[in-house]
């Protein structure tokens, strides 16, 4: 059934589903047109909030572009490469590949986000040279394990609420993670999840004739471990030193572990980022290898660099003319105490089709739907993990997140979104269920 349910579905988002550019212009228009109907905006005034919130993702647009940049230069060492093609072997079957990737970016998607995204995408790749596999299903279902990221250790939502002195501590105080995070009706979305994703991508596999299979060629790499020839002028060594590359690899490394040991340090994108850098500076061996891989790595960061002011500009409309929080505050005035969470969850999912932040969207709604919990007797953690798994439920339709992925994988979100708008629905059910009745 759910084979026969994806092909409408990606002929649909084949033929109507523009570029990812496209896309983020049309949701300009839309957020500009619907603040000046519903909050009386003026033309003027939804230009300035616009044009000054352009460039508010600058640092974020760097994060995500390294994302990319470094963990494809990590993935694309000779130790990794070495593992991942090990790990790759495992399966026998198209669908034992595609239950595989799923469960590997789950897991990453779990740990941290940046990870997920990047792991998933390259651990596609590799797979798509063992077997013959639809190569739209098998980077759709290394992007579907994204969904669980909201609910994982790095859930942006659920640890600004354990931090001392967040925005909101004076209303609700501080809410450990052992109520949110690791609470009974959150590890019960994400055991399901874990269970559900890998099967709906398992039962959407296209028959062989109907399968797109990628060219071997086409992913075919650099090989940037192969032996160069013998340096000659001092630039030359300097450039193939592998003692140039330990002495500052090795260093950052040592931070890592002072981070993590020695200081009770976390997971957040810079120091995703940092780890990714310094492991590839020290497994590729040399300076001159590791700028091979960056080459090839910086071809894919277009869309990001492109696409992310366009979703700041969004994101100061929707949050400065009032939009944003009307949305929320119109899904509060029809919920009750047990049904908070629920419409929480739906708001935050229509929100973050504009709003594509986990934190920037708790700064908009937490106004929003915290009094709201308090009047109604409402579990706050409870409703504050409906704004998070909203977040990242509809991560699977706007693909303002799935560029890293795409860049990676080289295709574009129409080849993908399909089958992912078919896991919109089957987690969002889980989700939505989980959220009610647990």
């Amino acid at each position: 059934m759910l084979r026969l349910l994806s092909r409408p579905a990606v002929r649909l988002v084949e033929r109507y589903l523009p570029d990812p550019f496209i896309f983020v212009l049309l949701l300009t228009l839309i957020a500009a047109g619907a603040a000046m109907l519903f909050e009386q905006q003026s033309p003027l005034a939804i230009m300035r909030i616009w044009g000054d919130g352009f460039w508010g993702l600058l640092s974020f647009s760097m994060q995500m572009l390294l994302v990319l940049v470094t963990g494809f230069m990590f993935a694309n060492t000779p130790p990794i490469k070495r593992l991942l093609a090990r790990l790759a072997d495992v399966p026998r079957s198209a669908g034992g590949a595609i239950v595989l990737v799923s469960l590997v970016s789950l897991t990453a998607s779990w740990i941290n986000w940046g990870f997920g995204l990047v792991v998933g995408a390259l651990f596609a790749r590799v797979m798509a040279r063992r077997i013959r596999v639809d190569y739209r299903l098998l980077v759709a279902s290394a992007y579907s394990g994204f969904v669980v990221w909201h609910g994982g250790l790095a859930g942006s939502i659920p640890l600004t609420i354990a931090t001392e002195g967040h925005f909101m501590a004076d209303r609700i105080g501080v809410i450990p993670t052992g109520d949110t995070l690791f609470s009974l009706f959150n590890l019960a979305i994400v055991v399901a999840l874990f269970i559900a994703v890998p099967l709906v991508n398992r039962l959407m596999l296209p028959d062989e004739s109907e399968a797109v299979i990628v060219d071997t060629e086409r992913l075919d790499e650099t090989n940037t471990a192969a032996t160069s020839p013998s340096p000659q002028r001092p630039a030359e060594r300097l450039e193939n030193s592998t003692l140039l590359a330990w002495l500052v690899g090795i260093p950052g490394l040592i931070f890592l572990l002072d981070h993590f040991l020695l200081r009770g340090g976390g997971l957040n994108l810079n120091i995703v980022n940092f780890l990714f850098l310094f492991l590839a500076i020290v497994l590729h061996r040399t300076p001159r290898r590791l700028l091979d891989s960056l080459h090839e790595a910086i071809r894919g960061g277009a869309g990001i660099v492109i696409q992310f002011p366009f979703y700041a500009g969004i994101m100061a409309i929707m949050i400065q003319s009032g939009l944003a929080e009307s949305m929320s505050q119109w899904f509060v005035s029809i919920a009750s105490a047990n049904s908070l969470p629920f419409w929480s969850f739906i708001s935050a999912g229509i929100v973050n089709l504009f709003v594509p932040s986990g934190g920037g969207q708790w700064a908009v709604q937490a106004p929003v739907m915290i009094p709201a919990a308090q009047q109604l007797g409402a579990d706050i953690a409870h409703v504050a993990m409906g704004v998070a798994w909203g977040d990242a439920w509809t991560n699977l339709l706007q693909p303002f997140w799935a560029l890293p992925v795409l860049a990676i994988a080289g295709l574009k979100a129409r080849d993908i979104m399909g089958f992912c708008l078919i896991q919109l629905v089957v987690t969002g059910v889980i989700i939505a269920l989980g959220l009610t009745l647990l």
